[in-house]
């Protein structure tokens, strides 16, 4: 896919995905990193393209203002731990060290990103397994297998052969939005489907799910602000 800058103030970088099932033009802002693509149906030149997002720089201007900023992960920047915010400082020793406020990283600075999200990644490991063991222990059903992602789209999948599937990002929010997620995909091995016999059993596994459900809804794209060396 090319990439075509439209100079302004900012400028915008623009990113152009030919489509042959596309019937029309159109603009998508993401709403996890600020990523602009500009959809090409067949037959549609990329300079007629450009020419429509030109068109509608004021609008891209608008939105990508809307972003929320990105945090570079490095000493002195601040991530959240269950919900909590830790700021990260220079630690001693071999071991990451979560403490009330601080995540204790020792070793370079350069470094940093790279240790914060390992720990996060085995974090997030455990505290799912746990949860998905409780979950799946009440429901008299056990996945075939666990894995973790950083996945984009979704916080957890749960697949027809049993294997569930979350985002390791998941442990940087508070912990009932984490034991939620686990709850539902957990009820996906009794009910692959979204009936209303499927929220009962989350219901019955979790209880009250609103809560967590509305966070990751409405604020659950905070969580990928935080930016490590890559995505996996």
């Amino acid at each position: 896919m090319a990439q075509h800058i439209i100079p302004g103030a900012p400028p915008i970088t623009v990113v152009l995905r030919p489509s042959s099932r596309a019937r029309r033009i159109s603009l998508r802002v993401s709403r996890l990193d600020g990523k602009v693509t500009l959809t090409v149906p067949r037959g549609v030149s990329a300079a007629q393209a450009l020419g429509f997002a030109e068109e509608k720089q004021d609008w891209l201007r608008q939105q990508l203002a809307k972003q929320p900023a990105q945090v570079p992960i490095a000493l002195g920047a601040q991530v959240p731990v269950a919900g909590r915010e830790r700021v990260i400082v220079a630690g001693t020793g071999r071991s990451v060290v979560l403490g009330q406020e601080t995540l204790a990283v020792p070793g370079k600075p350069e470094q940093v990103a790279r240790r914060v999200q390992t720990y996060l990644k085995d974090l997030a490991r455990h505290r799912l397994s746990e949860a998905v063991d409780h979950y799946a222990m009440r429901l008299g059903k056990a996945p075939s297998r666990m894995t973790l992602r950083d996945t984009r789209s979704r916080w957890g999948s749960c697949s027809s052969a049993g294997a569930l599937m979350f985002s390791w990002r998941l442990v940087m929010a508070a912990p009932d939005v984490l034991d939620y997620v686990a709850a539902h995909e957990v009820a996906h091995l009794q009910e692959m489907n979204h009936s209303q016999a499927f929220w009962d059993v989350v219901m019955r596994l979790h209880g009250p799910y609103e809560g967590p459900r509305r966070w990751l809804r409405t604020d659950g794209q905070v969580l990928h602000r935080y930016r490590f060396e890559d995505r996996g």
